[in-house]
């Protein structure tokens, strides 16, 4: 099996709080080919590993390597560019007063013409059935209705990977449906994924390698289908 190695562990560990670590000497390999899963009950560490896989947080002890580049050394700039992430409350990502305008927003800031910009929001607004909601403020949409749009806000900066804190909170089974579609076709184009989730179908589904934490610590890593 030939896989693209995209993010490295090399006995990573974290602590909030000194003496007490979160993740606790974590050494693996997430890789771009895959749709990772990583599971666990709550407070095992899961949503403090995918921080750490995207610079948010830095790891207290050990390293984490983006393409064989050490993440502490890299802007949250620079590894947005590269990794699109979806925070558990997905409020926490918002900028903008309407839904077409948050979609929008990167593709602004990037410098975009308008016309590429107008095509690329229809586009995700009427993927993620949001289309009816475009001048709707985004604090004010539904717990699905918020991660449909945090979702989308993402997909329109063209990540090469996307980390998914709960992907599936607040989605009805027909929502859950089509974003594992999405979810698939993106995998296939080559965008590597990683799941931070509670919900056993959609990891069962949908990812070829589980890695369960417990403690901080790995204590499951398994090929889930190829």
């Amino acid at each position: 099996m030939n896989l693209l190695e995209y993010i490295e562990f090399r006995n990573t560990s974290f602590e909030y709080i000194k003496d007490k670590k979160v993740i606790n000497s974590i050494s693996t390999k997430v890789y771009k080919d895959d749709i990772t899963a990583i599971v666990g009950p709550n407070g095992s560490g899961k949503t403090t590993l995918g921080k750490l896989m995207t610079g948010i947080l830095k790891p207290t002890f050990g390293k984490v390597y983006m393409f064989n580049k050490d993440i502490k050394y890299m802007t949250l700039g620079q590894v947005g560019k590269q990794v699109g992430y979806l925070f558990q409350n997905p409020e926490k990502q918002f900028f903008s007063c309407t839904v077409e305008e948050e979609i929008g927003f990167v593709l602004k800031i990037k410098g975009f013409d308008r016309e590429y910009i107008d095509k690329k929001v229809e586009y995700l607004l009427e993927l993620f059935q949001l289309d009816h909601l475009k001048e709707a403020f985004p604090l004010k949409l539904s717990q699905g209705e918020k991660q449909r749009l945090a979702i989308a806000a993402i997909l329109a900066n063209e990540p090469e990977y996307l980390i998914l804190d709960e992907p599936t909170k607040g989605l009805d089974m027909d929502r859950k449906t089509t974003l594992v579609n999405i979810l698939e076709k993106l995998n296939e184009k080559g965008i590597g994924i990683t799941l931070i989730s509670h919900d056993y179908n959609l990891v069962n589904q949908i990812s070829n390698r589980v890695i369960e934490i417990y403690r901080g610590e790995i204590v499951e890593d398994r090929r889930n289908k190829d």
